[in-house]
C-alpha cells in the first residue's frame, strides 16, 4: 500500500463540499442519481432528437517519474490501452479524436486539456481518464495531480485540484465525463436530488449539459491493481444497450468492485462541483454492427 502522501491514481478535483457529505462519504456512502433506461431504450434512436457530435477522448496514464521518490506504478498505461481499445472498437470513439499521454510532463498534460477546450463544440462529449500518481494536502484539503516531471514536496510542479475542476469548466462540450481509479476522491461530488421517474425520456438526458466524475472510491486508498478498470472495462465490453448513460454503467459495475475490492473500495459517482453540470448524463453510443 503507498504511504498517505502519495496515493496512487488520484484525481482530487474539487475545493471544497459540505462537511456533512464529506462524512457521507467517509462513512462508506457511494453516490448515485437511481436513473435507469427500460428496456425499451435499448434500441432507442436519440438523433431525431439530438445531433450527434463527435466523441473526444483523453486517456493520460502516468507510471514512470523522474523523481525517484515517487515510486513506479505497474498499471496506469496497461489500463489505459484497454480502455482506449473498448471505446475504440465497440463505441464511437474514433482514432483521430482519442488522445493518449503516457508518462505527460506538466506542460503536456495541461495542454492537452487546453487544446480540448479549443475544439469542442456544445454538441460534442468527452471523456478524460487518468490513472497515475497523486498527492492529498491534510492542511488545506486540496488534491494534486501528479505529472512525470513533478518533484517530491514541491507543489509548484503538481497540478492543484482548483486547476483541473478549472479546465473541465471550459471544455464547452455537451457532456464531459471524467473516469479515475483514485484514491480519497470522494470530494469531486457534490449531492442533489435523485432523478424519480425512471421513465425520463433518454434524449432529454443527452440534452441537458452534465460534468460528472467517476472513481473507484470515496476518501481512502485504492490498490495499484485494483477491480475498478477491470469491471469498468467488462461492463463496456458487455454491455447491449446502443446507449449507455454513465450512470447505469456505474450501477452495474459498482456491486462488482466492492465484492471483489481487496481493501473495501467503494466507487463513487455524481457531479463535478462548479464545472456547469445541469442534470445529463453522458451516453456512449454503441457501433453499429
Amino acid at each position: 500500500m503507498k504511504p498517505n502522501a502519495i496515493l496512487q491514481a488520484v484525481i482530487f478535483l474539487m475545493l471544497s463540499v459540505s462537511q456533512a457529505f464529506a462524512q457521507d462519504n467517509m462513512q462508506g456512502t457511494s453516490q448515485t442519481f437511481n436513473f435507469d433506461v427500460t428496456s425499451t431504450d435499448i434500441n432507442f434512436d436519440i438523433s431525431q432528437y439530438v445531433k450527434e457530435g463527435k466523441y473526444y477522448a483523453l486517456i493520460i496514464g502516468v507510471e514512470d517519474y523522474e523523481d525517484k521518490k515517487f515510486q513506479k506504478l505497474d498499471n496506469p498505461i496497461r489500463d489505459s490501452r484497454k480502455l482506449t481499445e473498448v471505446l475504440q472498437r465497440q463505441y464511437t470513439f474514433e482514432p483521430e479524436n482519442t488522445t493518449i499521454l503516457k508518462n505527460p510532463k506538466r506542460e503536456e498534460l495541461i495542454l492537452a486539456l487546453q487544446d480540448l477546450a479549443k475544439k469542442v463544440t456544445p454538441s460534442d462529449n468527452v471523456l478524460i481518464f487518468y490513472a497515475g500518481h497523486g498527492t492529498w494536502d491534510e492542511a488545506t484539503e486540496t488534491g494534486y495531480w501528479i505529472p512525470s516531471d513533478a518533484k517530491n514536496n514541491d507543489f509548484a510542479t503538481w497540478i492543484p485540484n482548483s486547476s483541473i475542476r478549472e479546465y473541465v469548466k471550459q471544455i464547452r462540450s455537451r457532456h464531459t465525463l471524467l473516469i479515475a481509479d483514485a484514491c480519497f476522491s470522494g470530494s469531486i461530488f457534490k449531492t442533489r436530488g435523485s432523478i424519480a421517474s425512471a421513465s425520463k425520456a433518454i434524449q432529454q438526458i443527452y440534452e441537458l449539459p452534465s460534468r460528472k466524475a467517476m472513481t473507484s472510491g470515496a476518501l481512502k486508498e485504492v490498490p495499484d491493481q485494483s477491480a475498478f478498470i477491470e469491471h469498468l472495462v467488462k461492463r463496456l465490453q458487455t454491455n447491449q444497450y446502443n446507449y449507455l448513460t454513465a450512470e447505469r454503467l456505474f450501477t452495474r459495475l459498482k456491486e462488482n468492485v466492492i465484492s471483489n475490492s481487496l481493501n473495501n473500495q467503494i466507487p463513487q459517482y455524481g457531479d463535478i462541483i462548479g464545472a456547469g453540470s445541469e442534470g445529463g448524463d453522458f451516453i456512449f453510443i454503441r457501433r453499429k454492427n
